[in-house]
């Protein structure tokens, strides 16, 4: 029987996606203390690679220009 890869992903592959562990993901879900938007479908919590993608970008930093005088 073949398997239907899900455009979601879990707690666990969205954290490995950004690099995090999934308890840092329940914290901030739970704090809401980043702007990170997640689907919850009763007790299990999903994340899409575009809003994962849409986060990251979002979280950038760009350093100002050196200048030199």
């Amino acid at each position: 029987m073949n398997q239907i890869k899900s455009p979601l992903l879990s707690r666990d592959e969205a954290a490995s996606y950004l690099g995090l562990s999934s308890a840092t993901l329940a914290v901030w879900a739970s704090t809401k203390r980043y702007d990170l938007a997640y689907i919850k479908v009763g007790r299990k919590v999903y994340y899409t690679q575009q809003d994962l993608d849409e986060f990251i970008e979002r979280s950038k930093v760009v350093p100002n220009e050196c200048r030199i005088q």
